[in-house]
C-alpha cells in the first residue's frame, strides 16, 4: 500500500488543480453527487495511505465535507473547495509563524542547514507574504462565488490563481538565489 501513496497523492494534486474544470463541467452533465463522491473517495484513499496523524485528520475532514455536500446536493457549496484549500494552506503557513521555524525556513534549511540570521528573517517574511496571498485568494474566490460569476470562478481558480502562485514562487526563488544568494 505505501507504494500507492505517491500515485494517490499525484492524482489528488491533479484533481485538486483541475477541480474547477471538473466541477464546472461535471455539474452540467452529472450533478453534485458524482463529483462530490469522486472527491470524497480520493481524499479517503489519501487518508488511508498517509502515516502522518495531522495529514490523516485533514484528509478525513475534507472527505467528510464532500460526503456532506453529496448528501445535501449542494451545488453552490461545491464552489467553496478552492477557498477551503487556500484556508488550509493559510492555516499551515500561518501556524508555522508561531513555531520556532516558519514553514519556508524549514524548507530552506533542507538545502542550506546553516541558514544565516538574515535568511531566517527573510524566510519568515516570505511566509507572511504567502499568508497574505492566501488571504487575497480567499477573498477573490469568495467574491466570485457570492456574486455567482461562475465562468470567472472557473478561470480564476483553474488558471489565474495558479499563474499568480507560480509568479510569486518563481519570483521569490530567483530573488533569493540571484540577489540574496541564499
Amino acid at each position: 500500500m505505501p507504494k500507492l501513496y505517491p500515485v494517490i497523492n499525484t492524482v489528488l494534486v491533479l484533481v485538486s488543480i483541475l477541480y474547477p474544470f471538473i466541477w464546472y463541467f461535471g455539474q452540467k452533465y452529472t450533478g453534485v453527487i458524482p463529483v462530490a463522491v469522486l472527491m470524497a473517495l480520493i481524499w479517503l484513499l489519501r487518508a488511508l495511505l498517509n502515516r502522518q496523524p495531522l495529514q490523516k485528520l485533514l484528509s478525513c475532514a475534507v472527505m467528510l465535507l464532500f460526503i456532506v455536500l453529496a448528501w445535501l446536493h449542494s451545488a453552490k457549496a461545491m464552489y467553496w473547495y478552492p477557498v477551503m484549500v487556500s484556508a488550509l494552506l493559510l492555516l499551515v503557513f500561518g501556524a508555522s509563524l508561531y513555531s520556532r521555524q516558519s514553514l519556508i525556513e524549514r524548507l530552506a534549511r533542507l538545502q542550506r542547514p546553516d541558514l544565516p540570521a538574515s535568511g531566517v528573517r527573510y524566510t519568515r517574511r516570505i511566509t507572511q507574504i504567502w499568508c497574505g496571498f492566501f488571504c487575497v485568494n480567499i477573498v477573490i474566490t469568495a467574491g466570485l462565488i457570492t456574486g455567482e460569476y461562475w465562468h470567472a470562478w472557473t478561470l480564476y481558480t483553474g488558471l489565474i490563481s495558479y499563474l499568480l502562485m507560480g509568479i510569486l514562487f518563481g519570483g521569490e526563488f530567483l530573488y533569493r538565489r540571484l540577489i540574496l544568494k541564499i
